[in-house]
């Protein structure tokens, strides 16, 4: 029997019982709970890459990154092409904001982790727009802001040299309403690191707002901290759940596997 019980009083499930992914009971229940609670979570599935993506293929369209539609997460350079700049997970972000269309979801499975640290932090832009006052709803609600690969790039390496400038922009910035809107009613606000600035605002001014809005969103009461065990499926709503990495050591042998899915349907 599957059985479910909330990660957080703010977001997430976890389910429990779950031997088949694809069942149709569980995929339901799945589908559900990501959208009203942002985060799914099932401990000790042990999915092979093919599983992984006929479950992700349930919730959407799997796209490639860099031409992988499983794509190995490590800031161990033996084990990715991309870890330099995967530190730039440490700080709390969304996935796909350079994107026209935004990442639906992404799913990651645990293949190793690491012995000290580690472990991902969620925190639910859903509940920090729902409890932000009147005022600032009103605020927020015409603010549009610039996404840009840079802007996450230089949390980690504030002194980048002319090449490492230049391959960062070859990432196209994007701009998007600080509040997404759903067909439902609900909205989430697109925070977060890649967040370089608001158009129209004063740089400081807009910079101030930025850093002040991302403390809100991230305070204890909207988030959750997984822990990973080997075998875990954790999947969560990119378009209002921003996470983050804990540090480990990059000769960790910490290895994830990620997909990543599209859809818009959500949006007004």
């Amino acid at each position: 029997m599957i059985t479910s019980k909330a990660l957080s009083s703010s977001l997430g499930v976890e389910f429990t019982g779950v031997t088949d992914p694809l069942d149709d009971a569980f995929v339901h229940r799945a589908a559900e709970a990501l959208t009203w609670r942002g985060v799914v979570l099932v401990r000790g599935l042990h999915l092979d890459d093919e599983q992984q993506l006929a479950f992700s293929r349930t919730l959407g369209e799997v796209v490639a990154l860099r031409d992988q539609e499983i794509f190995p997460i490590s800031i161990n350079p033996a084990k990715s092409k991309s870890a330099k700049y995967l530190k730039g997970a440490f700080y709390w972000h969304l996935d796909g904001t350079s994107d026209d269309v935004p990442v639906k979801a992404t799913t990651l499975t645990a293949r190793h982790v690491a012995t000290v640290g580690g472990g991902t932090e969620f925190a639910s832009t859903y509940a920090a727009y729902e409890n932000l006052p009147e005022k600032e709803r009103e605020r927020y609600e015409s603010l549009r802001v610039v996404h840009s690969f840079e802007a996450s790039q230089r949390l980690v390496n504030p002194d980048p040299t002319e090449k490492e400038l230049a391959a960062w922009r070859t990432q196209p910035n994007h701009e998007m309403s600080l509040v997404w809107h759903r067909r439902d009613g609900r909205r989430s606000l697109v925070t977060g690191t890649t967040a370089d600035h608001i158009v129209g605002m004063d740089p400081d001014e807009s910079r101030a707002l930025l850093d002040e809005l991302l403390d809100w969103t991230t305070q204890e009461r909207f988030r959750y901290t997984h822990d990973w065990e080997v075998g875990d499926l954790v999947v969560w709503d990119n378009t209002g759940i921003l996470h983050r990495a804990l540090p480990y050591d990059e000769s960790s042998e910490r290895l994830l596997h990620r997909t990543t899915v599209v859809g818009d349907e959500a949006f007004a």
